[in-house]
């Protein structure tokens, strides 16, 4: 399964960038002839260590580099619930 996630979404027949649970699921039927719901499709993800996110939208005036020092500078802040 790693292998196919690793592909670009074009390989699958995809357009866009972004894997959705239904399209992992299509994926997983294709390849493995195996059927999940959706709920089992995001458990077997979260199970092998992956996880779900929203690509995020950057404003037009981001600066990267200044990005990029204030990295270097601030240290990381561990999360209480973490």
């Amino acid at each position: 399964m790693e292998a196919e996630l690793a592909k670009r979404l074009a390989a699958h027949g995809w357009e866009d960038q972004r894997w959705t649970l239904l399209r992992v699921r299509t994926v997983i039927g294709r390849r493995f002839h195996l059927t999940y719901t959706i709920q089992g499709v995001r458990k077997l993800l979260v199970r092998n260590g992956w996880s779900c996110q929203v690509p995020a939208r950057r404003a037009i005036e981001r600066d990267d580099e200044a990005v990029a020092g204030w990295v270097k500078e601030v240290p990381a802040v561990s999360h209480p619930l973490a």
